[in-house]
């Protein structure tokens, strides 16, 4: 064999070994990861179902449930005493392995934690704070590969036992898991920046809009103090039409750049448009049935959705002349003299959302509509074009500052991702 290939053997062979691609300077001569698997390196213990009889409005203690494991709202209460391995306590490593899959440390006052969620015992050999982090990034595989069932989709203990995973001696885990820590706290420190530029808009749209009852607003620029009360108009005064597209057969992915797409009704909730909500549609024949592309200075508004959807809109900053509404939405299209995005902030406000809400109409609890007719003829309180534009760029410019702040916290979710698949060995690579 040549020098170049067995130099070309020898490279395949570091990268196929129980190592990762990117390693702490003092480890690098540690050796190789110890494969495993999470069987092996803890024990998973189940919480327990309560009867409703069980479970009080207000009792002794609360017991975690799978829907509020990331939130903490919402709570179950029991009258019963705590049962041993069914608590948890501050700093107990948990996993959710039912419809809301993934690990998380608790952080809080002792309580009871329910059927849907695993409490983790790590083994003496195993730092709790890596094997969260470990827990973490095997997750979105064990989802894709193990999870199952036909409703709620659940990750089996014995599959969760049984899978393979890779684990350095201990000091190499501390390491590695202080690194992550700095890490998420970094992350959380720029989500409390976010949390606050969100809450500084809605208080100050509350103090630029009029109170029920009222005819001006709180808060009002020095040039308009004298310029008298607003007005109260239907919307069909503010805009020319609400313009649906229509339904097509599409595909099951986003369209690409030289492909046309149908917008989902995802793609607008919270004030938010996102235009990555759509389907390819690649038919001929439903590609001429296509209208109403993505206009910029329009509003899109849901307008068949679920009861706390329904009625959701977004201002449109930018043409997409290859993306197009389904029959389930509208594109709202100013008038002159009207500021569509001062209406875009007005009906994605807290009292504007409520007002949309109470006119969608029918009998299924699942799904709600809201007709034309009546949102046209929904009366809003606006002011004069000057003060609509003054506002409307005072709120835009905060909308600025949290679209850079979700995007910083985005680019260091990716670097964290990144980081993960550097830091930790692959199982294809190895494989392979």
């Amino acid at each position: 064999m040549s020098k170049k290939k067995e130099e070309k053997k020898g490279k395949r062979g570091e990268k196929n070994a129980l190592v990762p691609r990117l390693r702490f300077p003092e480890f690098r001569d540690a050796g190789e990861w110890d494969g495993n698997t999470f069987g092996g390196a803890a024990s998973f213990l189940n919480g327990r179902a309560y009867k409703q009889d069980e479970l009080l409005d207000k009792g002794k203690y609360r017991v975690l449930r799978v829907g509020n494991f990331f939130s903490n709202n919402q709570w179950y209460y029991s009258d019963l005493e705590l049962e041993e391995n069914k608590y948890c306590d501050n700093g107990d490593l948990l996993y959710a392995w039912s419809a809301s899959f993934g690990p998380r440390i608790w952080q809080g006052e002792k309580v009871i934690y329910h059927y849907h969620i695993w409490k983790v015992l790590e083994k003496s050999w195993v730092d709790r704070n890596f094997l969260f982090i470990l827990l973490g990034y095997e997750t979105e595989r064990m989802k894709s590969q193990s999870a199952n069932g036909l409703g709620l989709m659940h990750i089996t203990k014995g599959a969760i036992e049984s899978w393979k995973c890779f684990i350095p001696k201990i000091d190499e885990q501390k390491k590695i898991a202080s690194c992550f820590s700095s890490l998420d706290e970094l992350i959380t420190v720029e989500a409390q920046k976010l949390a606050t530029l969100k809450a500084h808009k809605k208080g100050l749209m509350q103090q630029l809009f009029p109170a029920e009852g009222e005819t001006v607003p709180k808060l009002r620029f020095p040039e308009f103090r004298d310029t008298g009360e607003w007005g109260k108009l239907p919307l069909s005064k503010l805009v020319n039409s609400l313009d649906a597209g229509v339904s097509v057969v599409s595909g099951d992915r986003p369209a690409k750049n030289s492909e046309s797409g149908i917008l989902k009704t995802s793609a607008v909730t919270d004030g938010i448009f996102n235009p990555l909500e759509n389907k390819v549609v690649l038919d001929k024949s439903e590609l001429q049935r296509l209208k109403e592309p993505v206009c910029k200075n329009t509003i899109i508004i849901s307008r068949m959705n679920t009861p706390a959807l329904v009625g959701a809109n977004a201002y449109v900053e930018t043409s997409l002349e290859n993306i197009f509404l389904p029959d389930r939405l509208w594109a709202a299209k100013p008038k002159s003299g009207t500021s569509i995005r001062f209406i875009a902030f007005l009906l994605g406000s807290e009292k504007g959302r409520a007002a949309l809400s109470e006119l969608a109409t029918g009998t299924s609890g699942s799904m709600k509509n809201i007709t034309k007719s009546d949102v046209l003829a929904l009366e809003i309180s606006v002011p004069l074009f000057p003060e609509q534009q003054k506002i409307a760029a005072c709120l835009t410019s905060i909308d600025e500052l949290i679209t850079a702040q979700t995007q910083k916290i985005e680019t260091l979710k990716a670097h964290k991702k990144g980081l993960m698949q550097q830091l930790f060995p692959s199982l294809d690579e190895v494989q392979g």
